[in-house]
């Protein structure tokens, strides 16, 4: 069908695992992937990459077990509470996060540390999915690769890390929630542009309220006049903001041609990438940075800090679970239990009135994510 056709749905992404064959892991259909889009913080790339993780059947595949006999109610009942417990986890950690990132970078002392934060994030990453893939763990297999074809990849992932703290520096926590949700229509925009990848007619009808309600907060919340001591957004608040958006999409794209290319899944390939990100971010951190110093800083803030990392980690470790006994449908409330959460703790924050004309575009995004 011509690239006129939104109708045609998009091919799906296989990955190989060794010694098994090939599964179908990734639809790419934007509704199901909607949920991970839209999850906000520092390390949201984790997540856009571990939501093609190992095959379900590997680890608790929930759904199946209810269904079959062979065992005992008390352990599928044990099983449905541990990923319950998991995803519960992910969710407090994915909105945490997000606040303790803002309350780090709100000190002008750590402002100006952002090339040295993503690093030590990406560092955080590393370490932890090198201890869930040794083989007293063995959450998952690495498939190591050269480092040449990783650069450009890892260079993308290194902007996306740094423009999303930027966004969240440099914006409210509530426009910068709702300012991802750009995330879902951008990836389809890119691949029906760039790889003639379509969805249907009426997937793409839901993106335009997602388009609209953020165009008119990103219209209104520069205008905003709510209490002076809140955060305030600015005209720079909305380019880094669509800046990030942007390049998250190159970069979510790029994910799955990875994927393809190299037969990795999301964990392996994050994996590869992780380190070598780290490396190139730390090497600019000199030239970049003005770090604070250990004696005048807060002692707080560097509590904080290792509490991000924290974050950090049980994310990736939860997002292991929840892949494993998680469907799309859980997957995507999961994503709405997020946003949500972040957008209206950030507006109570913010101590806004409900009469806010910010307040209608906060309410024209949720609803199209909702609904």
């Amino acid at each position: 069908m011509g690239r006129g056709s939104m109708s045609q749905p998009s091919s799906p992404i296989k990955t190989r695992y060794p010694g098994r064959d090939s599964i179908v892991i990734d639809s790419l259909d934007i509704n199901e992937k909607e949920s991970d889009r839209s999850d906000p913080s520092s390390v949201a790339l984790l997540e856009m990459e571990l939501e093609d993780g190992p095959r379900k059947q590997d680890y608790l595949d929930v759904e199946k077990q209810a269904g079959d006999g062979s065992r005992p109610r008390d352990k599928v009942r044990s099983s449905r509470a541990r990923l319950t417990l998991w995803m519960t986890l992910n969710t407090v950690a994915t909105v945490a996060i997000v606040f303790t990132n803002k309350a780090i970078f709100d000190d002008p002392s750590f402002r100006q540390s952002q090339v040295a934060f993503a690093t030590f994030h990406l560092f955080i990453t590393a370490l932890t999915l090198y201890i869930l893939s040794r083989p007293f763990i063995s959450l998952f297999v690495p498939s190591p690769t050269r480092l040449r074809p990783m650069l450009p990849l890892a260079t993308a992932m290194c902007l996306n890390v740094i423009f999303q703290n930027l966004s969240l520096t440099y914006s409210s926590i509530t426009f910068y929630q709702i300012a991802r949700i750009l995330f879902t229509p951008m990836v389809a925009l890119i691949n029906y542009l760039f790889y003639q990848k379509s969805i249907p007619r009426n997937a793409a009808y839901t993106l335009l309220p997602m388009c609209l309600g953020v165009f008119v907060i990103s219209y209104y919340e520069p205008k905003s006049t709510h209490h002076p001591e809140a955060e305030q957004t600015s005209v720079l608040s909305v380019i880094l903001a669509l800046t990030s958006v942007s390049i998250g999409s190159v970069y979510t794209v790029w994910i799955a041609s990875y994927q393809r290319k190299y037969e990795m899944n999301g964990f392996q390939l994050l994996y590869n990438q992780a380190p070598i990100g780290g490396v190139m971010l730390m090497v600019l951190i000199p030239w970049t940075d003005r770090l604070p110093s250990v004696q005048t800083a807060p002692v707080d803030k560097w509590v904080m800090i290792l509490f991000s990392g924290g974050l950090a980690a049980l994310i990736n470790l939860s997002q292991f679970f929840i892949i494993a006994g998680a469907g799309a449908v859980s997957s995507t409330v999961m994503g709405h239990v997020k946003t949500c959460a972040i957008v209206a703790l950030g507006w109570i924050i913010s101590r806004r009135p409900v009469t806010d004309r910010s307040a209608l575009g906060v309410i024209i995004a949720i609803t199209s994510i909702v609904v």
